[in-house]
């Protein structure tokens, strides 16, 4: 690839870079000056200000990642329309989260004062041991979906600008970093809201490079027809077999509603209109997003009729060659600013959460047991009292450095990359599911559920999934999201059962009305 095509290609991701960045950082500054809820609670949650279209694309964001825009796609350009039918099920996600835990986690995180998700469960099951298991296992399995993202990222960049893939790592890297560490929470949310749309703009140039290399819809359909017809059957002539369609259903759409990332969105909305309008607008984006590049990587085996040799051996590298190959260098550097702002958007609402459950759940709590709680005045705020816990200088500075260092490590671990992305994400996206899924169910609806239970839950069942991941356990054949989810209902029940119920207090908090 030429210089001038690498230029091409390169000054689009550049613009649309220093645009983010410019954003979050303004936004953020403009917040702080006027935030009267101090640091943390601004850094961390924004102070519950999301409108409903920055509310409802920065959810989409936390959720859609270039698995969904390099390695769903790239495996549907070798399965077929099945993949793109089991992509549907996301459609769903948006209503289970803010349907089930949107009111009650607003109600009583404000109540609360809670600024975390971590910060919920320690007030419900008053466990430090449990919170400090919540804050490891988001650590670990955040970084792991950023390695994805990051190297996906770079990846897509290397491929289409002709730039190496420790160039484009850089970029990335540098860029994400600074705005999500300087942006906060606020920063990361607007700067989402812009990557939606550039993710949008991307599904549609591309799908206007697919079709017009490829002759247009009909000829595409026939070119795939006559070289895999069975690219056009739901199970793929055996490709997609149904126990796969229900543990992808599982795993990216009906346990997505406890996903930790997505879950402390439910906390920072401005009042319950914006969450109502998110929920239905945030609907028609995510299904128009996620089905709709689906789909793309399914036409694409109209135009790349190759076998996978040809391109690499890997199905991630799909979506970089079809945009090479359909789209001029200007219009390519366009197409490839929307699966890297869903590489952006993921890694910084991710770093951002990380960031949190270290700092604010971690640290902060050890320094001021009642972190928790903000009171009158939000945790890291002014009040005037002299304890270090309230100085907004020091939380800022460990605030800023811990967002920082997890980037930086997060990226030295990405430059040897790792192949299969998608894979990378379900194993993260099942691990913080079967450790969060029953710990905020049972302790936002079952008034008997008990730390011994929560954390028997937590850890036991999060050991059982990796576990079988390790070993590559399945039950019939099944993805191990079925062992890890069913082990932790049940230790939380028998654990819950087995240990004195909770105190008066927590119930008034999580259970008025009874």
């Amino acid at each position: 690839m030429s210089s001038l095509t690498g230029l091409a290609g390169l000054v689009p991701v550049v613009v649309f870079l220093a645009a983010a960045l410019g954003i979050a950082v303004y936004s953020r500054s403009r917040a702080a000056k006027a935030a009267g809820g101090g640091f943390v609670g601004e850094y961390f949650l924004g102070n519950r200000s999301l409108g409903a279209f920055v509310l409802a694309m920065t959810t989409i964001a936390t959720y859609g990642s270039v698995s969904s825009f390099v390695g769903g796609p790239g495996q549907a350009w070798q399965t077929g329309f099945g993949w793109v039918y089991m992509a549907a099920v996301q459609v769903t996600t948006l209503f289970l989260l803010y349907g089930l835990m949107g009111k009650k986690m607003a109600l009583v995180s404000r109540k609360l004062g809670a600024v975390t998700v971590i910060d919920v469960i320690r007030a419900r099951y008053k466990s430090n041991v449990l919170a400090n298991a919540a804050a490891i296992i988001i650590v670990v399995f955040f970084a792991t979906t950023m390695i994805a993202q990051f190297v996906g990222g770079a990846k897509l960049f290397a491929a289409v600008t002709g730039y190496s893939y420790v160039t484009g790592l850089v970029i990335f890297a540098v860029a994400v970093v600074a705005f999500t560490t300087l942006g906060g929470f606020r920063g990361v949310a607007i700067t989402d809201a812009l990557c939606g749309i550039a993710m949008l703009v991307g599904i549609v140039v591309l799908a206007g490079g697919i079709f017009t290399a490829g002759g247009g819809y009909e000829q595409v359909m026939d070119t795939i027809a006559a070289n895999h017809p069975e690219m056009l059957e739901p199970l793929d002539a055996g490709g997609m077999p149904v126990g796969l369609y229900f543990t992808q259903w599982l795993l990216v759409g009906v346990f997505t509603f406890c996903l930790p990332q997505s879950v402390v969105r439910t906390m920072g909305f401005k009042d319950m209109k914006a969450m109502r309008n998110a929920m239905v607008l945030g609907t028609v984006i995510i299904g128009f997003m996620m089905i709709g590049v689906t789909a793309l990587g399914t036409f694409s085996a109209g135009v790349l009729t190759d076998d996978l040799a040809a391109y690499g051996g890997s199905v991630d590298n799909i979506i970089p060659q079809v945009i090479v190959a359909t789209l001029p260098p200007w219009l390519a550097g366009i197409a490839i600013v929307g699966p890297i702002a869903a590489s952006i958007s993921t890694v910084s609402s991710l770093l951002i959460a990380a960031s949190s459950a270290i700092v604010k759940d971690v640290w902060l709590n050890y320094r001021h047991p009642r972190a928790h709680v903000q009171e009158s005045v939000p945790v890291g705020g002014a009040s005037g009292k002299p304890d270090a816990v309230r100085d907004d200088r020091v939380v800022r500075i460990v605030s800023h450095a811990m967002t920082l260092f997890i980037g930086i490590a997060v990226f030295v671990l990405s430059i040897t990359p790792p192949d299969l992305i998608w894979k990378i994400n379900m194993f993260a996206f099942g691990g913080l599911e079967t450790a969060f899924c029953w710990v905020l169910v049972c302790g936002l609806f079952w008034k008997r559920a008990t730390k011994e239970g929560a954390i028997l839950s937590m850890v036991g069942g999060t050991a059982a999934y990796c576990i079988a991941m390790a070993l590559g356990f399945k039950l019939f054949g099944l993805h191990q999201i079925v062992i890890g989810i069913p082990v932790a209902l049940v230790l939380m029940v028998a654990g819950s059962l087995a240990t004195k119920q909770p105190d008066d207090e927590t119930r008034a908090v999580f259970f008025p009305a009874d």
